[in-house]
């Protein structure tokens, strides 16, 4: 019996491609993708358990084929797994360009862009044999989308644009009440949009806020709208106006 265990590890952490090892790296790559992966769909990103494995066990598949190539055909016993390897790293960068979403000056999907690109050369790492480093580096991942989002959470950290819609009765030129109350809350006013409806006496304005990105905005849209005699009141994202 412990002479099968000997074998098999002996197997596993083997520098030449076999069929043992060849199958641990793809599972191992597979379930470390899928850890990062369950993470990013819990976020509500597109880019979910499936896509993430696969990327992770594309990249692990491609650095056996780098070792394997040269120590079947060329009797070269470490390959040379830098050739295949740039290219995995110039290519994922399109899945990576995928992922993000540029609408009206706003980029979003860099977390996870960044996060496939990562997965990416875990991959590559269970591939040539890095099984603790490549296990290590999942978990960091982790600790960054994870930890690091209830830190700033904690400390409301970044800040992002929110537009408040207002639809107010009435034609009105004068907008420092709005300023002055946006001013009390500690929000920064970037920039407004107006559009008068004559023919409706109403006026539509647009407030561009700059707020921290988890701070609680409906106590200010309360005092907004008592502003003036609000018809309609919205809060969106910048990228939605």
């Amino acid at each position: 019996m412990m002479n099968l265990i000997e074998g098999v590890i002996r197997e596993l952490t083997s520098l030449e491609v076999n069929l043992v090892n060849s199958i641990f790296r793809l599972v191992l790559s597979m379930v470390l993708g899928m850890v990062v992966g369950a993470e990013r769909k819990r976020k509500g990103q597109v880019a979910g358990i499936r896509t993430f494995a696969l990327i992770s066990m594309g990249a692990c598949l491609a650095m056996i084929l780098s070792i394997y190539v040269p120590q079947e055909y060329m009797g070269l016993k470490n390959g040379d797994p830098g050739r295949i390897a740039a290219q995995v790293i110039t290519g994922i960068g399109f899945l990576g360009g995928g992922a993000m979403i540029h609408m009206k000056g706003a980029v979003r999907g860099l977390t996870t862009a960044a996060g496939i690109w990562m997965t990416a050369i875990i991959g590559m790492a269970v591939g040539i044999g890095m099984y603790l480093v490549s296990i290590g580096a999942t978990l960091l991942i982790l600790l960054t989308l994870v930890t690091f989002e209830q830190y700033e959470k904690r400390r409301k950290l970044g800040q992002v644009s929110k537009v408040i819609g207002l639809t107010i009765k009435g034609i009105h030129y004068n907008i420092e009440p709005y300023k002055e109350v946006l001013h009390q809350n500690g929000i920064h006013l970037s920039t407004f949009f107006v559009e008068y409806n004559y023919e409706k006496n109403e006026t539509d304005l647009n407030l561009v806020i700059l707020a921290h990105a988890y701070s609680n905005l409906m106590p200010l849209l309360l005092e907004v709208s008592k502003v003036s005699d609000t018809k309609k009141l919205t809060l969106s994202s910048q990228i939605d106006i």
